[in-house]
């Protein structure tokens, strides 16, 4: 199947997703994730209508973005260090992977160099995975949410998560379903807007984080097809 193609079979299921809940379809972004992609496949998405792409480093992001359509909106998800902070802040919509406050001071610090407030979400460990950043100690993730809502330059709209990589998707939903209950809970909700935004799904479990009530889902390889990590 094209990219194309692939773009509608995922929108498909997110709309199936959705009417099985009751949710609004409007409420859930497809974020084409395009790390170690060429430029001819986000071409070929875009002309499919991806307005929507996400990069997992910030040398690959800074690359493309200049090489692409204006109109694309562009995300930061994967883990991000100090020193490159400055390449992205106000140039992308949202930095998912905020995992301390020292990466969210720096942000902070450089969006007020730039002029601007970043928008940012929490990066959250549910499962608790060692390999993965973040912590899924609640009362730490409390203390950090609130920290980061001080930050003047920064603009928090919710939270994140990867959850692990299992054979059956129905064991991520009790992951997706406890970041939504955080999110949720007394007094984390009181730090978001009214509409926060929930980061979470991929290629291999998107609809059951759409029905745990995902607003963003992280798809790559259902679109793209399998990655070519002998090209980074």
């Amino acid at each position: 199947m094209s990219i194309g193609g692939n773009i509608d079979s995922v929108q498909n299921r997110i709309n199936g997703a959705c009417m099985r809940v009751g949710r609004d379809a409007s409420e859930v972004t497809l974020l084409c994730v395009s790390k170690t992609k060429p430029l001819s496949a986000l071409q070929e998405a875009y002309k499919a209508g991806a307005r929507v792409f996400a990069e997992n480093k910030v040398q690959e992001l800074t690359a493309k973005m200049p090489e692409m359509p204006e109109d694309i909106e562009w995300h930061l998800i994967g883990h991000l260090q100090t020193n490159k902070v400055k390449y992205i802040v106000g140039k992308v919509a949202l930095i998912h992977s905020v995992d301390s406050l020292h990466l969210a001071e720096e942000i902070n610090k450089q969006a007020e160099k730039a002029g601007c407030v970043q928008p940012v979400l929490i990066e959250i460990n549910v499962a608790g995975e060692e390999s993965k950043f973040g912590t899924s100690d609640l009362e730490a993730n409390t203390e950090l949410i609130r920290n980061v809502s001080e930050l003047p330059n920064l603009k928090l709209m919710g939270l994140m998560t990867i959850a692990p990589y299992v054979e059956d998707p129905e064991e991520n939903r009790i992951y997706f379903r406890q970041l939504r209950e955080f999110l949720y809970s007394d007094p984390v909700r009181g730090y978001f807007p009214e509409k926060p935004v929930l980061s979470m799904g991929m290629t291999g479990d998107f609809e059951i984080a759409v029905e745990e009530g995902a607003t963003h889902v992280r798809v790559g390889t259902g679109i793209f097809g399998e990655r070519d990590y002998g090209k980074l």
